[in-house]
């Protein structure tokens, strides 16, 4: 039997209320997921084939427009994977991190339209087909639900449900790009780090530096496919001041376009510039 929307709304609710840029409904499975109008299958990124060409149009087109100058094929699709990547991360980490539910979404479960007016990422379709959670967990009794027996074996699950879903996205885009296996996978480490902790801050009370220790203990080095660790750090202010930061596992290839811009978790840019551009952020 399908997972009722009920196991995983509370948490995409709070989410979309947080971050009102992305929306996400789960159709019902009686249901097509959408696929014209904007709307991409993941299952069509997957293929590498048309659904991907047409997909990183817009991102040639967004350059062309917004730095008057092309980028180079494989940046284009650099943008793409990373703009894909990180709200789909979400459907994941989000549920786990509030709900402590970690839904799994093969690629033939997804669809993603970011050409919707109004919304800054775009909106999801994502329908899943099972989700994990603890023991004592109201949902165990749901459709779809399976019990593992502790937090190590639910932080098993993300990962598991991360790579499950990104590994035949990566094997689509992976022609379009200059980089392969590792590097891949390096990008998708950022995706799954970044957008939780980014997200975290938006919930406010705390959440971020929660969220931050969830994902030092979910990647702690050495969690094949991914790459390294979460990667935080602290530096330190001129005032004294405390400045977290990670260093990113990948580079987006923005460099390419404005050399002297990189943000401040980029493999490129010194901690002294961290600094500027973190107290800069935080002003």
């Amino acid at each position: 039997m399908p997972v009722p929307p009920i196991a995983l709304a509370d948490a995409y609710t709070r989410l979309t209320e947080a971050f009102p840029g992305l929306d996400i409904t789960q159709p019902p499975a009686t249901e097509q997921l959408p696929r014209h109008g904007g709307w991409t299958p993941s299952a069509a990124l997957a293929e590498g084939g048309p659904g991907l060409d047409t997909f990183l149009a817009w991102d040639d087109a967004q350059v062309r427009r917004d730095y008057g100058q092309p980028a180079r094929p494989d940046v284009v699709a650099s943008f793409g994977l990373h703009r894909y990547a990180w709200p789909v991360c979400l459907l994941i980490t989000v549920p786990w991190f509030l709900l402590r539910r970690v839904p799994r979404f093969p690629v033939t479960h997804v669809s993603y339209d970011r050409t919707a007016p109004g919304l800054s990422i775009g909106r999801l379709a994502a329908r899943p087909a099972t989700f994990a959670c603890l023991p004592g967990d109201p949902a165990a009794t749901l459709p779809g639900a399976r019990v593992v027996p502790d937090e190590e074996a639910l932080r098993t699950e993300v990962r598991a449900a991360v790579a499950e879903h990104l590994e035949p996205v990566l094997t689509g885009f992976g022609p379009r790009m200059r980089r392969r296996g590792r590097a891949l996978w390096g990008m998708a480490t950022d995706e799954l780090v970044e957008g939780l902790w980014y997200v975290a801050h938006l919930f406010g009370d705390g959440e971020q530096d929660r969220a931050r220790r969830e994902l030092e203990l979910l990647l702690p080095g050495a969690t094949r496919p991914y790459v390294g660790s979460a990667a935080f750090r602290e530096l330190t202010g001129p005032n004294g001041e405390s400045l977290p930061t990670r260093d990113r596992a990948s580079c987006c290839m923005f460099y390419t376009l404005r050399p002297e811009d990189t943000c401040a978790t980029c493999p490129r840019t010194c901690d002294a510039d961290r600094v500027t551009k973190l107290l800069a952020a935080a002003s």
